[in-house]
C-alpha cells in the first residue's frame, strides 16, 4: 500500500505545472521568431532594393527537422519574388545570427493564401450588401 502511495507521489511531482512557454508548442514559438527576424531583415535590405518596399511578412512555417521553412507574405509580385530570390542568402544569415538553431532551414517564399481568401470575402460581403 505505501509502494502504491508512493507511485502517485512521484507521478504528481513529475506533473508539476508548466510553464507557458511549454504549452506552445516549440514549431510555433519558432515560426513566430523567424517572422520577426526575417521582416526586420527584408526592411533593412528595403533600402538598397526597392522591389521589397511593399512587402509584408504574414507568417512562417517550418518543418519540424527544420530543414525548410515557407514565408508567406501579403501580396508576391513577379519583381519581389525575383528580389527575394536574390537576397534569400542574406535573409538566411541573419536567422542563422540571430536565432539559435541545430540547422538553418532554407527559405522559400509563396503568396498568404488567406489573404487572397478575405479579400474573396470581402468581395462576397461587398456583392450582397450592394445587392440589398
Amino acid at each position: 500500500m505505501a509502494a502504491a502511495s508512493r507511485a502517485t507521489a512521484v507521478s504528481r511531482r513529475s506533473r508539476a505545472p508548466r510553464t507557458s512557454a511549454h504549452h506552445y508548442p516549440r514549431v510555433a514559438r519558432l515560426n513566430q521568431v523567424l517572422r520577426e527576424v526575417i521582416a526586420e531583415e527584408i526592411e533593412r535590405v528595403t533600402s538598397s532594393d526597392p522591389r521589397l518596399e511593399l512587402v509584408t511578412v504574414t507568417a512562417v512555417e517550418c518543418d519540424p527537422d527544420l530543414h525548410h521553412a515557407t514565408v508567406l507574405l501579403a501580396t508576391l509580385s513577379g519583381e519581389a519574388q525575383a528580389a527575394l530570390d536574390h537576397v534569400r542568402v542574406r535573409l538566411q544569415a541573419a536567422v542563422a545570427h540571430q536565432v539559435k538553431l541545430k540547422r538553418t532551414p532554407q527559405l522559400t517564399f509563396k503568396a498568404d493564401p488567406a489573404v487572397a481568401q478575405g479579400q474573396r470575402v470581402e468581395e462576397i460581403l461587398r456583392a450582397l450588401h450592394n445587392q440589398a
